[in-house]
């Protein structure tokens, strides 16, 4: 059921949509506005803006960018978690499957065994962990980070590191599912530069942590490589299915049998109003689920309840 505050965002919401189908609007400016109804803040870690990844892996292990190359764009279709392979698409639906059949295996007694609602992923597309990893080289997330890891910074092989690096895990890693944040598409790229500095660590590979090792495209320019992002944000080729995109985080396949359809479910405590925290009496066991969901990562409030156009 929808609040008031759900209920008098949605005149808007349309609005907006109407603008973006009638190119009144760049992508850029559509998703900071989607993000901004759905109560995402650059000033909340667990919910940090969302962007999606619109190139593939493929591009970023490539020397040359080319936009009008299928095989350097994402199927934004698929969920990141779906993303990437066949057999990484299959794996999620084989998981969700495996939990349903137990759940209606057991009937009733399902609750009482600790089952939990099916889920095709995880781990979450957006959270305070995810924002940390992208942003830890700029304050105050650097200070975050080490909040986090109990002062100091997490090892230097967890790090972003990498651009091809980090692009491959998330188009070939199971447990990895992050999508983008907005940074990527900004007008600087000093979240990629270390600039204050800070000794993030050696990897097992003997690499010492510095900045961002980027894509031969970019030659070396933090803002030659987020340029190239908005570029391609606002090609023919992304504009054409952003739409999908954006039903799969803010819309229609957000949750529900479509979500299903979609291999876009998530865990039950991803979901806002998932769990009343106003009912839970034990004040210890509110404040643990308040922190796994924050820890774990929050899906947006559902913005669109039909499918987008473009």
């Amino acid at each position: 059921r929808l609040d008031l505050a759900s209920r008098a965002r949605r005149p808007v919401a349309a609005a907006l949509a109407d603008r973006w189908a009638r190119r009144e609007l760049s992508n850029h400016a559509f998703l900071t506005e989607v993000n901004l109804i759905a109560g995402r803040s650059r000033l909340e870690l667990s919910q940090y803006p969302v962007f999606p990844w619109v190139l593939h892996a493929r591009a970023y292990a490539a020397a040359r960018l080319d936009l009008d190359n299928p095989e350097h764009l994402r199927d934004l279709s698929k969920p990141m978690g779906a993303a990437g392979s066949e057999a990484r698409l299959e794996a999620a639906r084989e998981r969700y499957a495996s939990a349903q059949a137990d759940l209606v295996h057991l009937g009733p007694g399902a609750a009482q065994e600790g089952l939990l609602p099916p889920f095709h992923h995880g781990s979450h597309y957006s959270s305070l962990g995810a924002t940390l990893f992208w942003l830890l080289r700029l304050e105050p997330y650097a200070r975050w980070s080490t909040v986090v890891q109990e002062g100091a910074f997490d090892l230097a092989d967890r790090l972003f590191h990498s651009a091809e690096h980090a692009a491959k895990s998330a188009f070939e890693a199971h447990s990895d599912v992050k999508e983008l944040v907005p940074d990527f598409y900004g007008t600087t790229g000093a979240f990629l530069e270390n600039g204050n500095g800070y000794a993030l660590g050696t990897r097992q590979d003997g690499t010492e942590l510095g900045d961002v090792a980027l894509p031969q495209w970019a030659h070396g320019s933090p803002q030659t490589f987020v340029d190239a992002h908005r570029h391609a944000l606002e090609s023919e080729a992304v504009s054409a299915h952003l739409h999908e995109w954006v039903d799969l985080i803010f819309g229609c396949k957000q949750r529900g049998p479509a979500a299903e359809a979609a291999c876009n479910v998530f865990f039950y405590l991803t979901y806002p109003a998932t769990v009343d925290l106003s009912r839970i009496d034990d004040p210890m066991e509110r404040e643990a689920l308040r922190a796994q969901a924050a820890a774990f990562g929050q899906c947006p409030e559902q913005v669109f309840r039909a499918a987008l156009a473009r």
